[in-house]
């Protein structure tokens, strides 16, 4: 019998019935007033009279006034580039402990964006809660007694000056309570080897003797990592190595388009739940069954804003005109896109995280991830998001009993026309042209806009077929492979030059 995992199982049940909280707006208005107190002395703080904010009638008006949008870039200059050099009270109080690097989906190079105690405090407690969800799921009292591998990036931290710096999966790795590390697979000494090919080879020799109930990582990486277990040791699924598996926890990008070539990788189903871990928090996690939408964590460091998500609202380069209008968790509405904004405990202030996001359930405070922001193609009017690609393509793996969990597109002009031209990671023997007229009649039946510019300056859908490999080859020469990397799911015309290059040379 399992009796620690009975024990286990019992204290998050207890804990779960005695957690109350307030409504997520009124810990909202909670987050928004310590952030200021805690902020008014800094440097940020100052400038834009966080003192006087906080005295006013209506602080939400008096913040939002008083503080404009910055993206990261405009961040950096005016303000994180003296948190670099290493000056103290700055956009919080102190120094941080580290820099979370993150190249995110465009560029080579990083971005480093403070984390500081207060934060890393903030995401360990996330975590609990997200334990303590659990007992939302049925899941048997052994399953709590099982290892956990968390595919995240490098725990072998940089020293840079006075500060450490990483990836924010392997800033977190790095500092896992002392009582998880028993359960904490692939263990500290492989989670430090930098190479992402070498520790996954590691991991697939040391797979047999580790007893995994959940994965933990981004699934692009995490399929990859599955696929070099199984083929090491001449496996037919997972469960043939791992029988125990039971839950596989997905972070940071949406998981459905990768669900019919994971799925492929198991011998049964197993338990899927989202979470939302960005480098710049642990914003959201999935707290029950029968839903793929997370719950916001409305009361633990980050204050969340909301810029409906319309194309006069976007920048060229992805960030957000000042004179867009702004709302808060009160005024939210069910199935509208929203470009999110946070305030947060790392001296992020009204900080465009880049993605987009829709409320599946306001009273819940439930939120599923639709987009980002610089992946809006909108060429000639035709209105895609991220959601409405990966939903079309959903479409064909269905149509056609394919899988397509890569992609990337752009438009291009041909002979003197715009196109839309998608590359699909795919090995399935099914036509280019046939994809690409299935691909087109499903999104001219969902969204009217792409269907009004079909009729007008859109002439054409183009696709071409590549293997799911050359994606993940294209992060590892940009970027790098495993961790938070996240393929660019829209490009430019130069960034796509550089694509087609790469793919012809692959």
């Amino acid at each position: 019998m399992a009796v620690l995992g009975s024990i286990i199982k019992k204290a998050i049940d207890l804990r779960d019935t005695l957690v109350s909280e307030e409504t997520p707006y009124e810990s909202q208005q909670t987050v928004l007033k310590e952030l200021l107190d805690k902020a008014k002395d800094t440097a940020f703080g100052k400038y834009y009279g966080f003192s006087k904010i906080l005295e006013a009638e209506d602080r939400y008006k008096a913040f939002i006034d008083a503080v404009p949008y910055f993206d990261y870039h405009q961040m950096t200059e005016q303000w994180w580039h003296r948190v670099h050099d290493g000056f103290e009270d700055i956009t919080w109080p102190g120094k941080p402990s580290y820099f979370a690097l993150s190249s995110g989906t465009t560029g080579k190079s990083s971005k480093r964006i403070p984390v500081t105690d207060a934060m890393l405090e903030a995401i360990r407690t996330t975590g609990i809660k997200q334990v303590g969800a659990l007992a939302n799921f049925d899941l048997p009292p052994d399953f709590f007694e099982k290892e956990i591998m968390m595919l995240g990036s490098s725990t072998n931290l940089k020293k840079r000056d006075e500060f450490k710096e990483g990836e924010i999966s392997g800033i977190s790795a790095s500092n896992i309570p002392f009582w998880f590390r028993g359960y904490y697979k692939p263990g500290e000494e492989i989670a430090q080897i930098d190479d992402w090919d070498e520790r996954v080879q590691t991991i697939a020799e040391k797979a047999g003797d580790w007893d995994i109930g959940a994965l933990s990582g981004i699934p692009s990486w995490m399929e990859l990592m599955m696929k070099k277990v199984i083929e090491y040791n001449k496996l037919d699924t997972i469960h043939d190595i791992w029988p125990n598996l039971q839950v596989y926890t997905s972070g940071g990008v949406a998981f459905q388009p990768y669900e019919k070539s994971f799925n492929k990788l198991l011998k049964h189903p197993i338990t899927i739940i989202d979470t939302y871990l960005a480098s710049e928090g642990f914003l959201a996690y999935q707290q029950r069954p029968g839903t793929t939408a997370m719950k916001l964590v409305t009361d633990n460091g980050i204050y969340f804003e909301f810029v409906p998500f319309e194309p006069e609202y976007i920048n060229q380069d992805g960030s957000i005109a000042q004179e867009a209008p702004v709302i808060n968790l009160s005024e939210v509405e069910e199935g509208k896109d929203y470009v999110l904004l946070i305030s947060t405990v790392s001296g992020a202030w009204r900080y465009l995280i880049g993605d987009t996001i829709a409320f599946t359930d306001v009273e819940r405070c439930e939120i599923k991830i639709t987009g980002r922001t610089k992946f809006f193609l909108n060429v000639v009017g035709s209105q895609l998001s991220v959601n409405k690609m990966e939903a079309a393509l959903q479409e064909l793996e269905q149509q056609f009993d394919i899988e397509i969990p890569e992609f990337t597109l752009s438009a291009v002009k041909i002979k003197g026309e715009f196109h839309h031209y998608w590359y699909l990671g795919t090995d399935a023997d099914i036509s280019e042209d046939k994809l690409a007229e299935a691909l087109d009649t499903s999104l001219k039946e969902a969204n009217k806009n792409y269907n009004v510019a079909r009729g007008k300056a859109l002439k054409g859908v183009k696709v071409s077929k590549v293997l799911p490999e050359v994606f993940h080859e294209w992060s590892g020469k940009n970027k790098k492979k495993g961790g938070q990397v996240k393929m660019e799911k829209v490009m430019d015309e130069e960034k796509f030059a550089e694509w087609e290059d790469f793919v012809r040379n692959y």
